[in-house]
């Protein structure tokens, strides 16, 4: 078998590399960055007026206030998956639409909704954990592992 490419291939090559380089978009590293710091920020500071939200009108402790904030924040990107924006959100902001709790409640309702066609039960309810299932078991594998050590160290 001969290793050397004939002309036609080199030539097929060559203008399939022409066609990749033509339709690959174009991307800036400086405004990808400026668009998730922005998007990021946005859906931080939304998060904080929650907060303030909980703390000032509704007379929230520490804890209320947190918790309050979490579960509007989850349910924002529940809900915003569940009718198709949170995607539209996501190309327009990049990285900047993962902040964790937001980006969180995005991962486990997408993996439900590619399931629905199956029912609430075997559809949405078996698959809603494939994506943050493993996040949820290293985090509670964790949290027993550190709060082992802690104690053990507390012991001396």
């Amino acid at each position: 078998m001969n290793s050397w490419k004939t002309k036609r291939q080199l030539d097929i090559e060559r203008r399939y590399q022409t066609l990749v380089e033509r339709f690959t978009p174009n991307h800036s590293l400086a405004m990808n960055i400026a668009r998730a710091f922005l998007w990021g920020g946005a859906i931080c500071t939304l998060g904080q007026c929650v907060s303030e939200i909980g703390k000032v009108y509704l007379g929230l402790d520490q804890a209320g206030t947190s918790a309050f904030t979490a579960i509007v924040m989850v349910f924002l990107g529940a809900f915003l998956t569940g009718i198709g924006q949170y995607d539209r959100i996501g190309k327009h902001a990049g990285a900047g639409s993962i902040v964790p709790i937001t980006g969180f409640a995005n991962s486990i309702v997408s993996a439900a909704m590619e399931f629905r066609r199956e029912g609430l039960v075997l559809g949405i309810g078996a698959r809603m954990f494939i994506i943050a299932g493993p996040v949820l078991v290293y985090g509670v594998g964790a949290s027993v592992i550190v709060g082992l050590a802690a104690y053990v160290v507390s012991l001396f």
